[in-house]
């Protein structure tokens, strides 16, 4: 083969490779169905839920918004302050709340956590972010009479308890660990990264008329605009899953007594550390006698551990 005839076959050859990348890329940028993308959204890991039930702890049967919820009830001695309710993250369950009990029942509180719908025992296909999941929580304060309430949610959990707190003049405090600002940009932050704004747009429309509901309306941040009482927000500053900066959002647009808490080198599933539940407690403590009609006003404060 002469030198022309090669330098030719070569060109020939990079333009066609060249020509496959490209259109691979394309290929790539749209082969995400938006099944895949709503199943994603809507079924979130069903962890099976392995710890027995606790030493003291009533086991619950909750009716709520179309689902019937399971969990476990904490009842304190002495004088009672109220009842911490806590919410656990996606593909969790409410195990991982059981330390509560051992910090909040001296404290005068019952301590009650639920399998959120679509999670462990609890009934329930799809997750919805808050747009169901706060009236569960309305539910089950409705059926235990649990008032006041302080509402202690982390990730999925902590944006339920915000979107409840707007609606439900009994929920008295929140905490909120890793909460996310609203559901579609965080899914948007987390979607693939060969999906284009087309497919998460396509995913979006089929998971709502899947679950029945409305994904601009599963939105901390709107919600917070409405919310009174006192609400405690931590996240971890390495948070990757959930930047900080859907915390700060929220912190921003909360009308009523704030405080924001960022964690140096914490991430999104460790900044549940023991000096962190310590302070928690001290801030249910800081507030004051908790009430249906909220704590009392104070000033905004952000800060650092």
């Amino acid at each position: 083969m002469s030198r022309g005839l090669l330098e030719r076959t070569e060109l020939s050859r990079s333009a066609i490779g060249g020509r496959l990348v490209v259109a691979a890329a394309v290929a790539l940028s749209a082969c995400m169905p938006a099944s895949w993308g709503a199943g994603a959204l809507l079924h979130p890991s069903r962890r099976p839920l392995t710890t027995p039930r606790p030493r003291g702890a009533e086991a619950v049967a909750i009716q709520g918004d179309g689902v019937r919820l399971r969990g476990w009830l904490f009842r304190g001695s002495g004088p009672r302050r109220g009842t911490v309710v806590y919410l656990h993250g996606s593909a969790d369950n409410r195990a991982s709340g059981v330390h509560l009990a051992e910090r909040f029942l001296p404290r005068g509180f019952d301590v009650l956590m639920y399998d959120s719908r679509a999670h462990g025992e609890s009934e329930g296909d799809a997750c919805t972010y808050g747009y169901y999941e706060k009236r569960d929580l309305s539910r089950a304060i409705d059926t235990l009479g649990a008032v006041p309430v302080a509402a202690i949610g982390v990730s999925l959990g902590g944006a339920v308890a915000l979107q409840a707190a707007a609606a439900d003049s009994r929920i008295a405090a929140v905490v909120a660990i890793a909460t996310f600002s609203d559901l579609k940009t965080v899914a948007r932050e987390r979607a693939p990264f060969f999906a284009s704004e087309r497919n998460i747009a396509a995913a979006f429309a089929l998971a709502e008329q899947q679950a029945r509901f409305r994904v601009d309306e599963a939105s901390p941040v709107a919600a917070a605009e409405r919310i009174r009482v006192p609400v405690l927000l931590i996240h971890g500053e390495q948070d990757v899953e959930t930047p900080p900066s859907h915390s700060e959002r929220v912190f921003a647009a909360l009308r009523g007594p704030k405080r924001l808490l960022l964690l140096p080198g914490a991430g999104h599933n460790d900044a549940l550390r023991d000096a962190v539940w310590n302070q928690v407690a001290a801030w249910l403590d800081g507030i004051g006698r908790l009430s249906a009609s909220g704590g009392p006003q104070g000033e905004p404060r952000s800060g650092r551990p």
